[in-house]
């Protein structure tokens, strides 16, 4: 029994099964992310506004479906099965990616292939992302403190993953010949493959919990039949409240389809789990912090995820990236913020260590409000480095640098306490499904995301955001100063109370 469960003072070995899955499916998504838009834009000739809609979709949609993973997961299939389906579905729809850049030329077939690889890449992610993320909890006894550590040790295998992708796919699929995405796309495909096998041979062994019983496997009770006709009339008025909002944010408020369908869902799902008779005060409460700080997240990954939007873009047209007689492919820099937690990492896990043990530790939401200002940080610094430089003029690679190390310190105090907050906060029959809602603020952020990045500036155009006149690449990038500082400010405030609540405070 050693080998499947270690001492108290190092992790299972399920953690590390569970850091190489995620690893290589980061590696799988991080590296086809990277070379997205360049495809379709420099291959299938896109203008940046229509791609920058279909990435924020796509990579909306992606955090969207884990609502439907964690269900199914919760009722019927458990997180095993649900993880190795969503694995084998993600590597069919990146092998369409693959199909779809050998025909690039083809336009029409192109983008079909394209759309179809990308809907099964959604759902497949759907099933594995909200199912691995439950499965590092279940690893420990209730109350083990080193849960907090373990979701930091998964959080590393995530930016793993992320690092080599964007290095090898960028290597082989960004070399300036359009003919050459389809080795990126391949490459992200053999990757899911290979995380699917290692889980699939080793996760009997492994995945246990400390007392040696399976974990992930189906649930054991089946919901009896009155339970079923009270859930099919909640989703039934679930579903047509969805309608009523969507129709509005639709017709209303000017929203695509699925940005509508996205911020629809978001709005309509933690109302029907909060209206669940089956919760308790206490639990109630619990979820509502959940869905109060998952609101505040949607505004530090929308500017964030501009790392596979607009900030490919600077740094495939307005940054220097030469090295020597070296140029850096543009998709590298995706590449940085993953190196860089996996550098500071361990850093920060022995400052908050250090800082516990003084009892100066920030709560969860306090350093989440940490995360959101280093995020304008950011922006502000790269804000002056681009002040009065015009279109085609390429600036230092010290400013896109110094933006994604900013950027990483946020993340860090964001990101990891997330994960292990929705998993100290959930109840256990609703572990998985709130994870899920945990990835539908980001859903709403990465769609939010896509549309803040269609307002990156072009020679000639003035475009205007609420009000918000952005001629230049420093009006841009001061956006998402004001946006972030702002979530920063508030949730400041807020996190005295919401830290009693937690029992943090």
């Amino acid at each position: 029994m050693k080998d499947r469960k270690l001492t108290s003072a190092g992790h299972p070995g399920g953690l590390y099964l569970l850091f190489v899955t995620e690893m290589w499916e980061r590696f799988s998504y991080y590296g086809m992310r990277a070379l997205f838009m360049l495809y379709m834009t420099q291959a299938l000739l896109l203008d940046k506004e229509f791609s920058s809609e279909i990435y924020g979709s796509y990579t909306g949609l992606v955090y969207l479906t884990p609502l439907i993973g964690g269900y199914v997961a919760d009722r019927y299939w458990g997180n095993r099965r649900s993880i190795l389906w969503g694995a084998l579905m993600m590597a069919a729809g990146q092998f369409l990616m693959f199909l779809s850049a050998c025909y690039f030329q083809q336009v029409a077939l192109a983008k079909w292939l394209m759309f179809a690889g990308l809907g099964i890449l959604i759902l497949g992610n759907g099933f594995f992302k909200p199912n691995i993320s439950t499965m590092v909890g279940d690893l420990y006894a209730p109350g083990d403190k080193r849960k907090d550590s373990a979701f930091t040790v998964f959080y590393m295998g995530v930016n793993v993953g992320a690092t080599i992708a964007p290095l090898w796919c960028g290597l082989v699929g960004n070399t300036g010949h359009p003919e050459d995405f389809k080795w990126g796309f391949l490459s992200a495909c053999v990757g899911m493959l290979i995380g699917a096998l290692v889980f699939q041979l080793c996760k009997n062994k492994y995945l246990v919990t400390p007392e040696g019983k399976a974990v992930g496997m189906p649930p054991e009770a089946k919901p009896q039949k009155s339970e079923e006709q009270v859930r099919s009339k909640r989703l039934f008025l679930v579903m047509a409240l969805a309608t009523v909002i969507l129709a509005v944010l639709f017709v209303v408020g000017g929203a695509d389809w699925i940005g509508a369908f996205i911020y629809a869902t978001i709005i309509t799902v933690p109302l029907s789990i909060l209206a669940d008779r089956s919760l308790t005060g206490q639990e109630r409460k619990q979820i509502g912090i959940i869905f109060i700080l998952a609101f505040f997240v949607i505004f530090f990954w929308a500017a964030y995820e501009q790392a596979g939007a607009s900030l490919t873009f600077f740094a495939d047209e307005q940054t220097d990236r030469h090295i020597g007689n070296w140029e850096m492919p543009a998709s590298y820099f995706q590449s940085f913020a993953a190196v860089f937690i996996v550098l500071l990492a361990p850093i920060f896990a022995s400052l908050w260590s250090f800082l516990g043990r003084h009892r100066l530790e920030p709560s969860s939401p306090r350093k989440q409000a940490i995360g959101l200002f280093l995020l304008s940080l950011g922006y502000l610094l790269i804000s002056f480095g681009v002040k009065d430089v015009g279109p085609g003029v390429k600036v230092s690679m010290f400013w896109l640098t110094s933006l994604y190390f900013l950027h990483t310190m946020g993340e860090l105090c964001l990101a990891p306490i997330g994960l292990s907050l929705v998993y100290r906060l959930s109840p256990a029959r609703f572990s998985s499904l709130l994870m899920g809602v945990w990835y539908l603020s980001t859903s709403a952020a990465n769609k939010l995301a896509g549309l803040l990045s269609s307002y990156y500036p072009e020679e000639g155009v003035v475009k205007s955001c609420l009000g918000y006149q952005i001629a230049d690449l420093h009006d841009f990038f001061l956006l998402f100063v004001f946006m972030s500082a702002c979530a920063a400010v508030v949730l400041f405030f807020l996190s005295g109370k919401l830290s009693k609540m937690m029992g943090e405070g």
